[in-house]
């Protein structure tokens, strides 16, 4: 059976649209002779009817255009998302890589002479035949690391991996530094990759610490990564096809998602999906294509479905980022919110003897003052919102902060009022 989707929309395209309804426009009439020409002239000034068939003939023409061009603009607005941007293929997974290595030539920012150090320092210099105690070496200018990585699927040895490279000990900074070579193992304690080379540190520390001294920092001088500074030396096996079926795995998993994809994968391939679970949609591979199956996920991934998108709010207090997706609704309810603001002062007072005393001391006593605001809220009534756009013009309309919302959705939750997911990180 070759591989050819069957679609069963047949409605014609922009293209065909505008081919079938193109007219040929009529001839100029030819006047032979100056008598019909002017029988011509009093037979339109007597009988408007050519002029208003033609402008009806031009007003259905130009009717036709419009048509066609809003039913396809209809269709571009309602395309869909590829199925290879919702789904995984099942088996074509990534892998954690994990190893331990040194960083040296960090110009003294490096561990202050930490045991675990001096001792990794020690056992990397006995590889090359070099014996000395862990306890006579110093170690200002290497620090030890973690350094991790993500080997995906289908990577072949040779092939080149990013790696991230973090300090363990009490480095100041890995800025200049290059990683010696370091195995990278996998969960099963083998060695997958081995990283080496000059570290790329997005930040950097400068000036004197101390009593006196100033120092800035930009980011996180102890952590960097190295661009393709990992070689794959073994392939790790991947299996995608069982019993010449491929189950694709939904990234946000959804009953409804999940329900939309096998049907719309069955509108191109008859009969050859089903949704098992919320997450996994099996797809059986032609007959005829059995050998050839990257070529059917190629088509697969092609296909287009209109995902369900959840009503769902995250909220993060500690950057005081709220993100809704445009589903959720609010229902008719009331809202008063206030602020509370709590001052509390702190200084310090000195009490000295009266002038010419030969008795007291001077004592120092610390007075504080305690000041609580209240702002005046009034309760304002809300009607029911089915938009999000109705929902930040209410609660931009109360004049609340962002950490202010945070506070109004999670109370309009507990009150029922809120039928959305709340997700609070």
């Amino acid at each position: 059976m070759p591989l050819v989707p069957r679609f069963l929309n047949n409605t014609p395209r922009c293209g065909s649209s505008a081919k079938q309804i193109r007219e040929t426009p009529a001839p100029a009439p030819v006047l032979k002779s100056p008598q019909l020409a002017k029988s011509a002239s009093i037979q339109t000034e007597s009988s408007p009817s050519i002029f208003s068939n033609a402008f009806t003939l031009l007003f259905q023409n130009t009717s036709l255009i419009v048509l066609a061009l809003l039913l396809c603009g209809t269709t571009f607005a309602q395309a869909g998302v590829r199925v290879r941007d919702l789904v995984m293929v099942s088996g074509a997974r990534d892998n954690q890589l994990v190893g331990y290595g040194l960083v040296a030539g960090l110009a003294g920012d490096g561990d202050k002479d930490p045991i675990y150090t001096k001792q990794t320092v020690a056992n990397m210099l006995q590889r090359y035949g070099i014996n000395v105690p862990a306890t006579t070496l110093s170690s200002k200018n290497v620090a030890v690391v973690m350094v991790t990585a993500d080997i995906p699927a289908f990577i072949k040895s040779g092939g080149r991996l990013d790696v991230q490279v973090a300090s363990m000990g009490d480095a100041k900074s890995l800025q200049g530094g290059v990683l010696l070579q370091t195995p990278l193992f996998g969960a099963d304690n083998k060695v997958y990759a081995v990283a080496q080379g000059p570290i790329s540190v997005g930040g950097f520390t400068a000036g004197q610490g101390g009593g006196g001294g100033a120092t800035v920092t930009k980011n996180h001088p102890t952590v960097a990564q190295i661009i393709g500074g990992a070689i794959v030396e073994r392939e790790i096996p991947t299996q995608i096809v069982r019993d010449n079926v491929i189950e694709l795995l939904l990234r946000e998993p959804g009953f409804t998602s999940a329900s939309r994809m096998a049907a719309a994968i069955n509108a191109v391939f008859t009969n050859s999906a089903h949704a098992s679970d919320a997450t996994s949609v099996k797809v059986r591979i032609p007959e005829g294509i059995e050998n050839t199956p990257v070529d059917f996920i190629a088509h697969l991934e092609n296909i287009e479905v209109n995902p369900e998108t959840p009503a769902r709010i995250i909220i993060n207090e500690r950057t005081g980022t709220i993100v809704a997706t445009s589903r959720i609704r609010v229902s008719s309810c009331a809202v008063s919110h206030g602020n509370i603001t709590i001052n509390v002062a702190s200084t310090l007072d000195v009490s000295q003897p009266s002038p010419f005393s030969n008795t007291g001391t001077t004592v120092v006593t610390p007075r504080t003052t305690t000041e609580v605001t209240e702002t005046k809220s009034s309760l304002v009534p809300l009607p029911e919102m089915p938009t999000v756009e109705k929902v930040a013009a209410a609660l931009n309309s109360l004049g609340v902060t962002p950490r202010d919302v945070m506070a109004i959705f999670q109370a309009m939750k507990q009150a029922g009022a809120l039928q959305a997911e709340l997700i609070i990180r």
